[in-house]
């Protein structure tokens, strides 16, 4: 795990200090479109705050260095804070989101692919075929703007943010938390719906080609009962390959996150990680993709462990 941080970390501060210019390029730009001259003595010492002028791997040490050594993951540029002061909170937003659509992906997926495939070629197959077919092809934003638009016509539910206008910056209570989940429902349904749609055919697939295997044919010929058949054998095989897809599907929530808090103005990580790479504000933007990566790294080997105590084919010798 560690290589892999520090080599993730290394290529995302490389990208992020690739395009050309800086933030102070992108910052005096602006300063000259408003009609504000800026003197070279300024802009050098600027850059000399900002160790802008250093080489692009002294940057980096500087920035590993103080992170792993005191925490500090530098100073934003754009919002002229610590970057440690505005990353927590969204981070954490954005973990209560992806993990609320999760748990949307594996009680609405797992259930109905495997109905789907005991059923195949039932109504009810056809119905789940249809969903995922769906599912698949609305875009996130498309859905997202329908759905905050129903919600509005007709529930008067107020679109966007996680809060409403009297939680957003108290504090937290059961009023508050109440208030979270009456706004938390409409982003973790559009996230989750294109995940379930894709891990119930994913589900069906798998689970169809175990049950055409003989040791299933040798278990009904003794007798066994079908649930029971079904639940000891060819169902727990057909986790390994659902379990071992959470990884690239936390992924995939965490980044189509971006797009759907944009569409209903959530504060999580991606609205600000956007605004960050356009500024070219690489210690915000190469610490959100920093701690993210960490994220990562830790669902893999989470989801390697599971798979690891669910198969039993699956051990390590010592």
């Amino acid at each position: 795990m560690i290589p892999t941080v520090i080599a993730v970390s290394m290529i995302a501060f490389l990208i992020i200090t690739l395009p050309p210019g800086d933030y102070l390029t992108t910052y005096i730009a602006n300063l000259q479109q408003q009609g504000v001259s800026v003197e070279s003595a300024q802009i050098q010492a600027l850059r000399d705050r900002y160790g802008l002028g250093q080489p692009v791997y002294v940057q980096y040490w500087n920035w590993i260095y103080n992170i792993i050594r005191h925490g500090d993951f530098g100073r934003s540029f754009h919002w002229n804070r610590p970057v440690s002061s505005l990353i927590w909170r969204r981070l954490g937003m954005t973990l209560i989101l992806s993990f609320s659509s999760l748990i949307i992906v594996w009680f609405g997926s797992f259930p109905v692919g495997v109905y789907s495939a005991i059923k195949q070629y039932s109504i009810g197959d056809y119905i789940a075929t249809i969903f995922g077919f769906i599912g698949l092809a609305i875009p996130n934003f498309l859905f997202a703007l329908v759905l905050m638009y129903i919600t509005f016509t007709y529930f008067g539910q107020s679109p966007g943010g996680f809060f409403s206008a009297e939680y957003v910056n108290a504090p937290w209570s059961w009023g508050r938390f109440v208030d979270l989940l009456k706004n938390l429902w409409q982003p973790a349904i559009v996230l989750g719906t294109a995940g379930t749609a894709s891990m119930i055919r994913l589900t069906r697939a798998n689970l169809l080609d175990e049950l055409s295997k003989p040791y299933v044919v040798t278990a009904r010929a003794k007798g066994l009962p079908e649930w029971r058949l079904l639940l000891k054998y060819p169902v727990r095989i057909a986790l390994n390959f659902f379990v071992s897809r959470q990884n690239n599907l936390l992924v995939t929530l965490i980044s189509s996150a971006a797009i759907v808090s944009i569409v209903f103005s959530l504060p999580t990580t991606g609205p600000m990680l956007l605004q960050a790479l356009m500024a070219q504000d690489m210690y915000l933007a190469g610490s959100f993709i920093f701690l993210l990566s960490i994220l990562n790294v830790v669902s893999t080997l989470i989801s390697d462990i599971v798979l690891a105590w669910l198969d039993p084919r699956i051990r390590y010798d010592e």
